[in-house]
């Protein structure tokens, strides 16, 4: 047999320290897991030849997705997390790199890195790609309705729970100057968002993503969306005040948390006569 690589004793080590945390028993559930990923060992047994930035890029979402830095707070610096994983610390810039890249965390000059979130002002509406033709964004929402119920056969689907599971259905405008411009009808798994009431998405003044995040420790991370131009019917002409059969803009957007887990489907019906989406490429 061949030798191994240096690599991996190194990051091996590396792993050891990171499943035991603060000198605590390593936890047999994770192990093998963490070190598939660390040791970069594929499913089936095989090297995988992952870079070393990336596992520590997978570590260090591991600890995100565990809820050991909330949305908002510091991480270590990056001398704190080449220790913490024997590596070097142009490593773990780099890894931090691509997640800062990735909107998972955000730099702040003279502050350190911090887990992204929706919460903050100027980017709470990161998702949300329609903008006025004219002035500033600003938006205010009104609920319609919040219910429990079985989720039907296709959105269960989208989201991957099985039909008739317990979700959530959230239903709302937003308004810009009073009017409004988007009808969304929103779908959560009912297991992530035990307690999601009326009273409480009305009681929360910032974006439905803030708080997911600080109450049912769910973070949206990215999104993929459908658009596609179609008639409003009775219902949707009624609630955004225009005539039946106007042209809206139809965006169904699938959101995803760590994992690359779906964790909302939500429909909006947008009104861009005097707005209009866009999206950034590059």
């Amino acid at each position: 047999m061949s030798a191994v690589p240096s690599r991996f004793s190194t990051t091996k080590a590396a792993t050891e320290r990171e499943v035991r945390g603060a000198g605590g028993a390593a936890n047999p559930g994770n192990q093998g897991a963490s070190a598939g990923q660390a040791v970069g060992l594929s499913h089936a047994g095989g090297p995988s030849f992952s870079p070393l930035y990336r596992q520590i890029k997978d570590l260090i979402t591991a600890s995100l997705q565990g809820g050991e830095w909330k949305a908002g707070e510091a991480i270590p610096s990056e001398l704190d997390l080449a220790a913490r994983f024997g590596v070097s610390q142009g490593t773990v810039r780099k890894a931090v790199d691509e997640m800062a890249a990735e909107n998972l965390l955000v730099r702040r000059q003279g502050k350190g890195t911090f887990v992204a979130t929706h919460a903050e002002q100027k980017v709470q509406y990161r998702f949300l790609r329609l903008m006025p033709d004219e002035g500033s964004q600003s938006l205010e929402r009104q609920l319609l309705d919040c219910k429990r119920l079985r989720a039907p056969a296709a959105i269960a689907k989208q989201l991957q729970l099985r039909a008739g599971d317990q979700m959530v259905e959230v239903r709302r405008l937003l308004k810009a100057q009073g009017r409004p411009v988007v009808l969304d009808d929103i779908w959560l798994p009912g297991n992530l968002f035990k307690g999601l009431t009326t009273e409480r998405l009305n009681q929360y003044r910032g974006p439905f993503y803030g708080l997911f995040e600080a109450e049912f420790g769910v973070h949206m991370i990215r999104a993929q969306e459908k658009i596609r131009a179609l008639a409003a019917d009775a219902e949707a002409a009624a609630l955004l005040q225009v005539p039946l059969g106007a042209p809206l803009l139809s965006v169904e957007r699938l959101s995803f948390t760590y994992g690359d887990k779906p964790v909302e489907l939500r429909r909006g019906l947008y009104h861009t006569e005097s707005h209009f989406y866009r999206n950034e490429l590059n």
